[in-house]
């Protein structure tokens, strides 16, 4: 049984790749103050599981915090013990997303091709996140969602930014992932309020346009 992705007013999930656990309450909060209600700290980042605990103590419960690169089923137990929901994985991994689906974590893998969207699709994810978005574009992830089901959560991430959020978004896409757009090691929170209100503000828009 799949545990499905959260509504959200707008589903983007930062992505702090790099972020040290000494800066994690300042960004946090940066974040969420700006609008932001999804964010995750990859797995490949210093001490990540100590920056995820303090991250998850700082967000209300409708802020969901996980981890990305995820790739065992032992990760998936260390991020639940410290409170993330969120498992973002690089890959379509069946001990991951079982390990997740009996936390109750909502689950994100990558996928790439038909086979891997189906794949994850079939095992129960919450959504599916195409990576890298740049390489496929619009056009090659609506090709795919063409075979998938019609109630797939599709999230597109890797190269998509404020830039060009309206060309995802005419196509459908609503759920993006936003790493080095968002945030860069060696930013400071006030740095990172400017760019997730410029984010925010240029999401909206896209989606209004698109009506």
């Amino acid at each position: 049984m799949s545990i499905p992705f959260p509504a959200m007013k707008r589903p983007l999930v930062a992505i702090l790749r790099g972020v040290r656990p000494d800066e994690t309450a300042g960004i946090v909060s940066a974040l969420i103050e700006a609008g932001l209600t999804g964010i995750e700290i990859p797995l490949n980042s210093p001490e990540p599981f100590r920056s995820i605990e303090i991250a998850a103590k700082r967000a209300p419960a409708e802020v969901l915090i996980g981890a990305g690169t995820v790739l065992t089923a032992a990760d998936v137990d260390r991020l639940h013990d410290v409170g993330g929901r969120l498992v973002v994985s690089p890959n379509v991994d069946a001990d991951v997303l079982a390990r997740a689906h009996a936390h109750a974590m909502v689950t994100l893998p990558g996928v790439f091709t038909a086979t891997e969207a189906l794949l994850a699709a079939r095992t129960g994810a919450s959504g599916l996140k195409f990576f890298p978005a740049s390489v496929l574009g619009p056009a090659g992830i609506t090709a795919i969602r063409a075979v998938l089901p019609p109630d797939a959560m599709i999230a597109a991430v890797g190269g998509v930014s404020d830039a060009n959020f309206a060309d995802y978004v005419k196509a459908g896409i609503r759920a993006f992932g936003l790493g080095g757009s968002l945030y860069k090691p060696g930013m400071t929170a006030a740095d990172i309020a400017v760019r997730a209100r410029v984010t925010i503000e240029a999401y909206d828009k896209a989606v209004q346009g698109a009506g």
